[in-house]
This record gives structure tokens, sequence and C-alpha cells, in this order.
């Protein structure tokens, strides 16, 4: 049985973060959501909002932050707050704010909470890595050439650096996870948001064409990532080879996705082209996360789909599919 400890959750009640809160629940830890929205919609349609204390709190002010996690009495911190993508390239100043400095108040209280607070598992991203071209290997491991070319990304990559200037200053325990993207039930729009309607669109019965149908992508689904999360959090210290660990999915192309679609939802109505490049690198190497941390995805795309498309029918009030 496992001991029960506080987490707290930052971005609680987002996409990500409800899926975190409610993996930490079934393994027996009370969780407090820390987030500027106390919308619990998700952990709500999760089953987990009565089991789930949300704080209304901005990840860009210092006192709030520390605040939070001193009155929470969380031993464990899992920090997930961000300006996504598309909303730092609309913002840059924001995400500066709420990527950078957001994390940097995380690190703070867990460096002025030091009796207290004995982990910090934190979202890095696979958006640290250059744009494809620059690497000579199929698989690209947490060695490989970090150099972004996206703010989000940038902001990570900082972050990686100040996570690691926290450790050995001031021996903040951190482990950074750069997952892909993730999908799943209630995830909230971005720009890989085509990824999803490939599912979305013919669960619902509508048509839907695709381009990149020969590229490659991770789908990461979203339980996977939140259990990878809770390991980060929870890894003993002589585990961990490293502190920033490549997290994914099941790597397959388009095509592949939209066959399995169809495989699932019979009058599926999905056209494929292999027109247009994507611009990311979503073939990582995991042997160390799985290697130190113990994880392992959970989902295939079978039955990472099949579980969100029955949801998606159930929330549309159609029958779900056999």
């Amino acid at each position: 049985m496992t001991e029960t400890e506080t987490v707290l959750v930052t971005g609680g009640t987002g996409f990500i973060g409800s899926y975190v809160a409610e993996d930490l629940v079934e393994a027996g830890h009370d969780v407090v959501a820390y987030d500027l929205s106390t919308d619990d919609r998700i952990l709500e349609k999760l089953g987990v909002a009565d089991n789930v204390e949300v704080v209304r709190g901005d990840i860009t002010d210092p006192t709030s932050v520390t605040r939070a996690v001193r009155e929470s009495g969380a031993t464990r911190i899992v920090h997930l707050a961000a300006l996504l993508t598309t909303l730092a390239r609309e913002n840059p100043r924001g995400a500066a704010e709420v990527n950078v400095m957001g994390t940097n108040n995380v690190f703070e209280a867990a460096r002025t909470l030091d009796d207290q607070v004995e982990r910090v598992a934190w979202a890095s991203s696979a958006a640290v890595y250059a744009p494809p071209t620059n690497y000579d290997t199929e698989w690209v491991d947490e060695e490989d050439l970090v150099y972004p070319d996206t703010l989000y990304g940038a902001t990570k990559e900082y972050n990686e650096h100040q996570a690691k200037v926290y450790f050995e200053d001031h021996d903040v325990s951190h482990v950074g996870l750069r997952p892909t993207v993730a999908y799943g039930p209630y995830r909230e729009t971005g720009g890989s948001a085509f990824l999803a309607n490939i599912i979305e669109k013919p669960a619902l019965g509508e048509p839907f064409s695709v381009e990149y149908g020969d590229q490659v992508i991770d789908w990461q689904y979203v339980r996977d990532i939140a259990q990878a999360f809770r390991k980060a959090a929870f890894a003993p210290e002589a585990h961990l080879s490293q502190r920033i660990y490549n997290v994914r999915g099941e790597v397959a192309t388009i095509r592949e996705a939209a066959e399995t679609v169809e495989g699932i939802v019979p009058d599926a109505d999905v056209e494929v082209s292999d027109e247009g490049e994507l611009p990311w690198t979503q073939k990582l190497d995991m042997t160390d996360a799985q290697a130190d941390l113990g994880y392992e995805p959970d989902f295939d795309l079978e039955t990472g789909f099949r579980e969100y498309i029955d949801v998606l029918r159930e929330e549309n009030g159609l029958e779900p599919l056999e």
C-alpha cells in the first residue's frame, strides 16, 4: 500500500492536470489543484472533483505560490501551469512571465520550504528539440541537440537550466519530463487540434480530411502522461540517472492512426493525403524513463482511441461502438 502524501498540482484544473489529479487520487494520495481557473468540469467528468481540493492562485505571484504549497502541506509538486505554443506565440511577455517566472516561483517555494517539499516533477516539452532536419539519428534521446524554434520551446529550455541550478546550488530535487502532444477526452484546443480531429470527427459521424499521412506522430494518451508525472514525482532518488526524461506513447504515421479509427468506427469517412510537412521531432527515445522511472505506456492506438471515442459518443448522446 502506497503511503499517502499530499501533492500540489499547478494547472490542476486543466486537461492534463485533471488527469494527473485523477491518477494521484487513484494511487491513494491527497491532491490540491492550484490554478487560476477554479472550473472543476474535467475533474467532475473524471469522477474525482470531490477528492481534489481546488485552490485559486496565480503562478506568476510568488507569495501566492509559496503560501499554497505551505498551507497545503504538499510534499510533492507536479508543475504543469504554462502558456502553450499558440498562446505563447501570441503573448510573448505572458509566456515569459507564466512559463519562466512561474516555474521559478515553484522552485523558490520548494527551496524555501525544503523541510516540507521532497520533489518537484515538472513539464518540460519535446519542443526543446531542434527541427527534425538537425538530427541524423532516427530516435532522439535526452543527450541530443536542444535548440527550440518556438518561444514556448525556448521557455522550457530555460526552465531545464534553472531546474539544474536549483538542484546543484540548493539541492531542490526535481524531475522534468519532455512529453509530446497529449490526446484524450476533454482536451483543450491547441495547435495540434487537427490530430484530435482525426479521432473526434469520425467518432461523431463527421467526415474529415487530413494531410501529412506518411509522417510519424507520437500518439500519447493523456492517462499515460498522467502516470508519467506521478512516477516522476515519486521515483526514489537512487533510481535517477539524470533529471530530464523523454516520455512518449505509440509512434505511428497519421495514415496508420486514420486506419485505426476506421477499424473502430465502421462508417468513418477519413481522407488522408501525404501533402505538407510537420515541423516536429516526434520519435523520442524513452529508454531512460523506462529504466529509471518504470514508465511504460498502458495505451496503444487501439485502446487509447477506443476509450476516447466511447467517451465522445456518450457525451454527444450517441450509442457506444461494439
